[in-house]
């Protein structure tokens, strides 16, 4: 095979987010707002689960790698975009361009996984509760844990090496706020079949595999609480599950806006729109869902951090 003529392109301009330069300083100032949030909300989460015994459960557990991830999908995204915002010149190192894809697409297979994992947990818990304890041990949901990981970090692993071999010549014009692998991929010179098909299975498998495990799980857990002959009984039983269908059901609706619509509304804003829901909206909400809609996370939460309230 003859070495490539090709200059390679050493760093990609992006378009931004807005289309407002004055007001740069205003969105800088409201998106450190947000990254502060997502950083406090997600962290206190982790802490409160780690530090508070009665949250050494299998379901405070996945809790508490949700919002893990949902961290490393922020700062994998926003530092840069907010760093672009001030300036006049939005670019991205290729280096750079690529620790971002791996890192975003590391977050955002793993979050698909690990929405899998956590509903059959509640399928477990619902499902066949005297046998909760063995099916879901520490031993069990450790390996789960480690099992959701190793997915993310193949699958990101790579589809960002498969990019690698590619050559990037011109133009650099990437049509997004960040670096993602449709937009990426659309400014290599050479062949990208490998990558679509790559990618494209990796679509099948992760997102159209773990929604359609998810929607076995709460149709199992759905049918279950019909069954239940109280209405106190069926209240307590969706309760156990209701943040989690709350969580999932935000994430879902962004990637099929996304990815699942027509192409004539396939519009670089619409693009843009979809990406703050699932890198912005989303992981801002989670801990706010976890934690108003969660008496044990309030409750650890303040004997950890004892706020007063009021005189």
């Amino acid at each position: 095979m003859e070495p490539s003529n090709h200059t390679r392109v050493t760093e990609f301009i992006m378009l931004g987010l807005f289309d407002h330069p004055h007001h740069q300083g205003l969105f800088f100032v409201l998106f450190l707002c947000i990254y502060i949030v997502i950083i406090m909300g997600n962290s206190l989460i982790i802490v409160a689960t780690v530090l508070h015994p009665p949250l050494h459960t299998p379901m405070y557990f996945f809790i508490a790698n949700l919002a893990t991830v949902d961290i490393l999908c922020t700062s994998s995204v926003l530092p840069k975009m907010m760093e672009n915002l001030m300036q006049e010149k939005k670019t991205i190192s290729f280096d750079g361009c690529m620790t971002q894809l791996f890192f975003f697409t590391l977050s955002a297979g793993t979050e698909l996984v690990l929405l899998t994992v956590m509903s059959y947990d509640r399928y477990v818990a619902i499902c066949h509760p005297l046998r909760y304890v063995n099916l879901m041990s520490r031993r069990i949901c450790i390996s789960l844990a480690i099992g959701v990981w190793a997915v993310g970090v193949f699958n990101s692993l790579v589809n960002t090496l498969l990019v690698l071999r590619l050559d990037f010549c011109g133009p650099n014009l990437i049509q997004h706020f960040f670096c993602e692998f449709p937009t990426t991929l659309a400014l290599s010179c050479s062949s990208t079949y490998l990558n679509e098909i790559m990618v494209y299975m990796a679509d099948i498998c992760l997102a159209m595999g773990n929604f359609l495990l998810t929607l076995m799980s709460y149709s199992f857990i759905i049918i279950t609480i019909l069954k239940i002959q109280s209405s106190k009984g069926k209240q307590k039983a969706f309760s156990t599950c209701s943040s989690h269908l709350l969580v999932v059901t935000l994430y879902y609706s962004s990637i099929f806006y996304t990815y699942i619509r027509p192409t004539s509304s396939n519009t670089l804003d619409n693009n843009r729109m979809a990406a703050i829901m699932y890198t912005l909206v989303t992981p801002t909400l989670n801990p706010l869902i976890y934690s108003l809609r969660n008496k044990e996370v309030k409750v650890a939460i303040l004997k950890i951090f004892p706020f007063k309230i009021g005189p």
